[in-house]
């Protein structure tokens, strides 16, 4: 078995370790997610973790894992003889992200169940981390039905798999840490709240530090069980300390003077529902225990607020993460006090403010979430090479609830909420052989199919005989997500200010309904003489609108360069994921003034895009009494449809009527 790294060796991020030791301590604090770029010790410390758990009781050759002591009656492996207990590890298992549902609760055979009556089950990763930790990296890019399975069960504490009417159930009690860089993409807001607390980790910019990261990991690498040798004191400490907290934890009193501190400040940040008060009282609780105290104190609800309310206030990916710590501070201050009892010295048994035992390297920077783009970064355009009338950048108008543009057909993409997809979650519409394992029974298509051959079958009584060739695989329709690409014109026939500002605000009207979708986006801008991608494809859209709102403007219109950029934007896109459909929405006035024949190698460009099926929209942006109309001639070109920037909005009449005359015209086409 790999040595672990120790988790005591783990250089700075004292938010993350706490966190991920308060759950150690009470698992009934919810779980963590932890939010950051790449590298920064994220996977190391949640692998660090479950060395340091104690061993866990069960009884033997349970294959999920029952206590000895209060085995689960339910068990499917039961019922369980007292005494036949034994230990093992803690065990840490880890979910891939392109895990099947059968993998994550279980795999029922239905093929056994309905034709021999065996109930056959195989026991998924839920039961193989009861009692431990599971581990989702990349819990961002989980495909939602499965992050909603995972989260019921660590709510409920139990899995249940059920088929055609045939179901198990069994314990499934965790600590649930999810890993996710926020630059390719969100969580829905739903999500997020059903994970306790939240980290934001970043790699220190202090050269010290990072030299000590460094030096520790080359350590390790060179010799990993010497390396872990050095560090067993420590590692002991914590140990010790995670059980004498958990003992001391029942003892731990939480006044009423700190549940008025918790109720005031989850009410004052806004957060929706119950759930953020109840974490707080259970972190700021766990945090008493593991400082060595029986009541909870001001300093521990506040350290409470900072990990479990920051992700509960976003309600749209364009929130900026974290807390105004002053107005916790003045929350606090105002609703404190209130207790009749007398608050213990903060420094007594145990002390150190709950902070995690610090390692011998140089501490943590103490900032920086590592959440948000740094603004520009990859998305100035380049110099419109002489082009007139640049300015710089105008911020957007409020965004708003557009209506839906969706690709037209039926597609096999990721799972999302946009365009018509065959999918294993949705309506059942038909009927199939099996291809491989059955996972969708469709009932009446079995029967019929069985119906025809009883006689031959000889069956006796009222029982029908069902073989195997007999099964049939139900067909679902649902929704897929797309990658919505926009090519946006930033020239200077967009440049008054108001008007680009409506421009952006449009832009971010989409893209926030492409976050509540699920699609991928992508940017390309064009001016002066050339289209950039100011974004790549990502499911990251607080990064697209961080590119969109330093936008700058002026120059002339390369109408043709801008198409061709992103006609290369989706053959690359194509061959990395060629199931997920795109959907081109080109933000424009419809003029091309750059280079030579702009107008035809505009439309050359354009029919590019209708020969190869692309679904498009043209958001007219010409304004002013007298219109061109050269938006809706691009649409043409491109085989699309042209919307104004009035008729986006979901509540627009008009934009309805034209965008399904359009789409008709296209499909009959």
């Amino acid at each position: 078995m790999t040595t672990p790294f120790p988790f005591t060796a783990v250089v700075g991020q004292d938010d993350l370790r706490l966190a991920l030791l308060l759950n150690a301590v009470s698992p009934a604090v919810g779980g963590v997610l932890v939010r950051g770029e790449k590298g920064t010790a994220k996977s190391t410390a949640v692998r660090a973790l479950s060395a340091l758990l104690p061993e866990v009781p069960v009884v033997a050759g349970c294959r999920f894992s029952c206590d000895p002591a209060a085995p689960d009656p339910s068990c499917p492996d039961g019922p369980h003889e007292p005494g036949n207990g034994t230990t093992r590890p803690s065990r840490m298992v880890e979910l891939p992200v392109g895990a099947s549902e059968d993998r994550l609760v279980g795999a029922l055979d239905i093929e056994r169940a309905l034709a021999e009556g065996v109930k056959a089950f195989e026991p998924g990763l839920l039961a193989d981390a009861h009692r431990g930790i599971l581990y989702v990296d990349e819990v961002n890019l989980l495909h939602d039905h499965l992050v909603d399975l995972l989260l019921d069960a660590a709510a409920m504490g139990a899995s249940y798999v059920e088929r055609e009417g045939v179901s198990v159930r069994h314990a499934s009690k965790f600590l649930l840490v999810g890993t996710m860089n926020p630059e390719e993409g969100e969580l829905r807001p739903q999500l997020l709240d059903r994970f306790g607390l939240t980290v934001e980790v970043a790699a220190s910019r202090e050269p010290d530090q990072r030299v000590e990261v460094v030096r520790r990991r080359l350590a390790y690498d060179d010799d990993p069980a010497g390396f872990a040798a050095r560090w067993a004191a420590e590692e002991t400490a914590v140990r010790q300390r995670v059980v004498a907290a958990r003992e001391l934890l029942p003892s731990v009193r939480l006044g009423d003077g700190a549940l008025r501190q918790i109720a005031a400040t989850c009410a004052a940040f806004e957060v929706d529902g119950m759930r953020a008060d109840i974490v707080m009282a259970r972190t700021a609780t766990a945090l008493a225990a593991w400082a060595g105290r029986t009541d909870v104190l001001a300093e521990d609800v506040r350290q409470a607020a900072l990990l479990a309310l920051p992700h509960r206030r976003r309600r749209n990916p364009f929130d900026a993460p974290g807390l105004d710590e002053d107005k916790l501070d003045e929350t606090l201050e105002e609703f404190g006090g209130s207790d009749d009892d007398d608050q213990p010295d903060p420094d007594g048994p145990g002390g150190g403010g709950g902070q995690p035992p610090s390692s011998d390297g140089p501490q943590a920077d103490g900032g920086g979430s590592g959440a948000q783009p740094e603004a520009g970064d990859g998305g100035e355009p380049q110099p419109s090479g002489g082009g007139s009338g640049e300015q710089s950048a105008v911020r957007a108008s409020e965004p708003f609830r557009t209506k839906v543009l969706s690709v037209p057909g039926l597609g096999d993409g990721a799972a999302g909420r946009r365009s018509r997809a065959r999918t294993e979650h949705g309506r059942t519409t038909g009927a199939r052989r099996p291809q491989g394992a059955l996972t969708k029974l469709h009932l009446a298509a079995t029967v019929q199919a069985a119906a025809p051959h009883q006689r031959a079958r000889g069956r006796s009584g009222r029982g029908l005989v069902v073989r195997r060739d007999d099964l049939r695989q139900a067909t679902r329709e649902g929704r897929e997500g797309n990658l919505v690409l926009f090519v946006v014109d930033a020239s200077g026939s967009m440049a008054a200010r108001q008007r680009m500002s409506a421009v952006k605000g449009a832009v971010l009207s989409l893209l926030l309904d492409a976050y509540q979708r699920r699609d991928k986006v992508g940017l390309v801008t064009f001016r002066g003489t050339t289209g950039e991608v100011a974004l790549p494809p990502t499911s990251s859209v607080d990064a697209a609108a961080a590119r969109l709102e330093t936008l700058p403007t002026g120059g002339r219109t390369p109408l043709a360069a801008g198409l061709l950029r992103a006609h290369e934007v989706l053959r690359v896109e194509r061959l990395r994921d060629p199931a997920r459909r795109a959907l081109v929405v080109v933000v424009t006035d419809g003029r091309a003034t750059g280079g030579p024949e702009p107008v035809a190698l505009a439309g050359r460009a354009a029919r590019l895009f209708a020969a190869e099926g692309v679904a498009s929209v043209v958001v007219d942006c010409e304004s002013g009494p007298v219109r061109l109309g050269l938006a809706g001639q691009l649409a043409g070109e491109l085989g699309g449809t042209a919307v104004t920037l009035d008729e986006l909005r979901a509540d627009s009449i008009a934009g309805l009527v034209k965008d399904v005359q359009g789409g008709s015209k296209r499909r009959a086409a």
